[in-house]
């Protein structure tokens, strides 16, 4: 089973008529998609409902989306984002006010999908009816900072002359909002219409999760638009990331995202990533969606993801994508069982983890025993396959596995001890990545079937899931949890 399975992962544990197939993943750095509505609707009844998936935690990368009018530069705006806290915050921004109110509720589980639905009715006599936030089918506990709830019959700045989606759409000054981190999925904009929760998604029967339904058949207004990610091209049309597939074309213009940017993860299929929780020791850098991790160049150990898993098959790759010039190849690819405790514990060297070399092509097991591989360098992708049923470890290169070992028969195989619980370890093996080398960075790109850099074949598990260089070994399956539901 897996150490952490979120609890909002739609058909991943439930079943459902519906699956989302596509998401896109914002990475920051000025990345998000954008529309001039040709012109200004219903500014006081409108509902943003979107399922995401947070990579950073503070206010860094937290802005979801933005409404803009008439000199926006100035600093008039609607912004919903996360704050430096870790709420869910709405501000309305005018000359002189500041109509602001943040959850209780705090948003801190990266590895975990989010629903959120913002219904704001600014016609409404009473102040607490004119917004309201659902999170996962139910409404949160509201607290108002600065002037609170916006007055009856206010005018906000969503639906007028500019909406941004992943930031706050400010391009620099002090009202500035950091573009959002994190995955977003079925992002609905209605215009005209305060909706609740329901009308986007639905408690499963058996399991109780909260899942996504169709949205399709919603009316969405004069501005509103559909944003299911299906296209990966960069044009403001439907073919582009932003195509709205509403019905009313109101396709987003692109600003920074690319192809790659387009994911399979999604709130009914979550894939792993790498954890930046789990960071105090190590120090790495997290990127694109928690899928580069670059470690710190003083002090060598190793980083963890968010699944780990005690039984089934398991198959990823790690593109190892750059390290300093003149550096001597240590990065360190393999898995652990627990997370690192001391800056100088690289991976392998403790009895709870294993380490593929770069420079040497050793594998250190389990503090001793070391076997020759083939070394590797920048560029290589090293594949793990994981049999948590029989306690083996395979690594490859570049699609070769190393000493002629096969994972679907089981031959020459890593033996690596069970991940039965002992003091200080979880009963659970995590996909890990760091260095041997004190004033190194190196940098890794994993890919657990939703990757970050362009993929020349393209393989699927048996199941159909996942995007990968080199085939899966039959048998083995991504990290994502529709596989973790049957297999872990």
């Amino acid at each position: 089973m897996p150490l952490i399975l979120p609890g909002n992962v739609g058909s991943a544990t439930a079943a459902t008529g519906y699956n989302v197939a596509n998401s896109v993943r914002f990475n920051g750095a000025n990345h998000d998609l954008r529309i001039a509505p040709g012109s200004v609707s219903n500014r006081r009844t409108m509902t943003i409902s979107f399922w995401t998936k947070r990579s950073n935690l503070g206010g860094n990368g937290s802005g979801l989306i933005a409404g803009w009018g008439d000199g926006y530069e100035g600093g008039f705006a609607s912004m919903i984002y996360f704050n430096d806290s870790d709420q869910l915050e709405i501000d309305h921004d005018i000359a002189g006010a500041d109509y602001n109110f943040h959850s209780d509720m705090l948003f801190r589980d990266v590895s975990a999908w989010y629903h959120i639905v913002i219904a704001i009715d600014t016609t409404q006599g009473t102040e607490s009816n004119r917004q309201k936030i659902y999170v996962n089918g139910t409404q949160i506990t509201l607290t108002e900072t600065a002037l609170g709830f916006p007055p009856e019959n206010f005018d906000t700045f969503f639906n007028n002359t500019l909406t941004v989606v992943g930031s706050s759409g400010y391009e620099g000054g002090s009202g500035a909002v950091p573009e959002y981190s994190g995955y977003f999925s079925e992002f609905v904009m209605i215009d005209g219409t305060a909706l609740a929760a329901d009308q986007f998604g639905e408690f499963d029967s058996d399991s109780g999760i909260w899942k996504p339904i169709d949205v399709s058949g919603l009316t969405f207004g004069t501005n509103g638009f559909y944003l299911e990610f299906k296209e990966s091209g960069t044009s403001q049309n439907a073919s582009g990331l932003g195509a709205d597939t509403s019905g009313n074309t109101n396709h987003l213009a692109v600003t920074a995202l690319t192809a790659t940017d387009q994911s399979t993860d999604t709130c009914t299929n979550n894939f792993a990533t790498m954890n930046p929780l789990d960071n105090q020791i190590a120090g790495g850098t997290f990127a694109e969606g928690n899928l580069q991790v670059t470690s710190v160049n003083t002090g060598y150990t190793y980083n963890t993801s968010t699944f780990g898993v005690a039984t089934g098959k398991w198959y990823w790759e790690v593109k190892w994508s750059a390290q300093p010039t003149g550096s001597s190849n240590q990065v360190i690819i393999g898995v652990a069982k627990r997370p690192t405790s001391s800056t100088t514990n690289y991976l392998g060297v403790t009895a709870w983890g294993y380490g593929y070399m770069a420079a040497n092509g050793n594998v250190l097991l389990n503090n001793s025993n070391l076997i020759g591989y083939a070394t590797y360098s920048i560029g290589d992708i090293i594949g793990v396959a994981l049999d948590m049923d029989n306690n083996r470890l395979y690594f490859s290169k570049n699609g070769t596995y190393n000493n002629s070992s096969d994972p679907a028969n089981g031959t020459n195989p890593i033996s690596i001890t069970a991940a039965d619980s002992v003091i200080g370890d979880s009963g659970f093996y995590f996909p890990a990545f760091g260095d041997g080398n004190d004033s190194l960075q190196e940098t890794g790109q994993f890919n657990f079937g939703s990757p970050i850099h362009a993929i020349s074949s393209g393989n699927t598990d048996g199941n159909g899931y996942g995007n990968f260089e080199y085939a899966v070994p039959s048998g083995y399956f991504a990290l994502c949890t529709k596989n973790l539901a049957e297999y872990g």
